[in-house]
């Protein structure tokens, strides 16, 4: 196995990121037995063609035989009709030999399957390189797959004293123009958006992708209990986005004049206290949206309510060299009776960007999918 060619394939993969949702990123690199590069390719949108398809047309686009090739591909390719045809069988059928492959898919229509059908058609397989990459590139895909839940990664930017904004709920701007791209990149690459009905009072945000260019916006999703949503908020003019209000009132006039905007109103169990089920809400995005990676940008309630649960998997967190004194928390929520009742987190990554601090901490103990 050539570590250069699925390090290729896994760069292919990441190019993906805010395309292929909800598709797993994917990259393959099929090589000459002699290891020349002959095509490449990486999943396009949803309903398009998958890395191996792409690497295999465009090799055929350039009259190359791929008789006795190898692929190397960072998932399991596909053994199902979905919007496409079996990777599998394509590559079986251009003559493909060998298929060196990260991870077998999650997914429960292929789990082995693709690998099983490579292997009847006399085709040598090998799984394993590039594992820990590929399953990285695609947690929120392994999540929504093997929990039914996405990997919720919850973002927030505060002062170097923790405070996300001023006493009266000033917050523009703590970070830097630096920071903030970034955290617009990272909105690009999730499924959906996640905020409470706070956020969209105070703020009328749109919470969409302004900072870097993306293929498609991902999804908006308010927890808005009592259906207080302005039909008139900003978060409507934004194109091509679905916006889900998952609500537990019963207000039909409020779900009309919502859903006249071209919002869906789902209708959320109560959990206690007689709010949004979050973990339900959770549950409907993973399944019924195929949501993989959830982003939450919301304020100190809802955050310390997902907190308080347990539903975050992740904090990416942007830390200024500020000190404010006084102000706003990310997360409200106990107060505990005593430490071993706090959340522990592990840390992930720590990186600069601009003149702030990025962290991303992920929770202690729980398995990464």
């Amino acid at each position: 196995m050539n570590s250069t060619h699925m390090q290729r394939a896994l760069a292919l993969a990441a190019q993906a990121i805010r395309l292929s949702n909800p598709n797993p990123r994917v990259g393959c690199v099929i090589t000459s037995t002699a290891g020349e590069v002959l095509s490449e390719g990486f999943t396009q949108q949803a309903g398009g063609p998958h890395a191996e398809v792409v690497a295999l047309r465009h090799a055929a686009a350039r009259g190359i035989d791929l008789r006795g090739a190898t692929a190397y591909v960072t998932l399991e390719p596909c053994s199902h009709h979905g919007r496409t045809g079996p990777c599998c069988d394509a590559l079986v059928q251009a003559g493909i030999r060998r298929v060196v492959a990260s991870l077998a898919d999650p997914n429960p229509l292929v789990a082995g399957q693709g690998f099983e059908r490579l292997r009847a058609a006399g085709v040598d397989v090998e799984v394993g390189p590039g594992a820990a990459a590929s399953r990285e590139l695609n947690i929120g895909f392994f999540s929504r797959m093997q929990r039914g839940l996405p990997w919720v990664r919850m973002k927030a930017a505060t002062s170097l004293d923790g405070f996300t904004a001023l006493p009266d709920g000033t917050s523009q701007w703590i970070t830097s123009p630096e920071a903030r791209a970034d955290g617009h990149a990272w909105r690009a690459r999730a499924c959906a958006v996640l905020t409470g009905i706070g956020t969209i009072l105070a703020d009328d945000p749109r919470l969409d992708v302004r900072e870097v260019e993306t293929p498609r916006q991902p999804h908006l999703a308010i927890v808005d209990s009592g259906l207080r949503t302005p039909p008139g908020a900003r978060l409507f003019n934004v194109p091509e986005r679905q916006v889900l209000i998952y609500t537990t009132s019963g207000d039909a006039a409020k779900g009309v004049a919502l859903q006249e905007r071209g919002a869906q109103v789902i209708a959320a169990p109560l959990a206690d206290g007689g709010h949004v089920d979050l973990q339900w809400v959770l549950q409907d995005l993973a399944r019924q949206r195929s949501v993989n990676e959830l982003h939450v940008e919301a304020g100190a309630r809802l955050n310390g309510a997902l907190v308080q649960a347990r539903l975050v998997d992740e904090i990416l967190l942007y830390m200024a060299p500020t000190l404010l004194g006084a102000g706003r928390g990310m997360a409200q929520w106990g107060p505990l009776s005593t430490l071993d009742e706090a959340r522990t987190m592990a840390w992930h990554a720590i990186d600069r960007v601009g003149a702030d601090l990025r962290i991303i901490a992920r929770g202690a103990g729980r398995h990464v999918f």
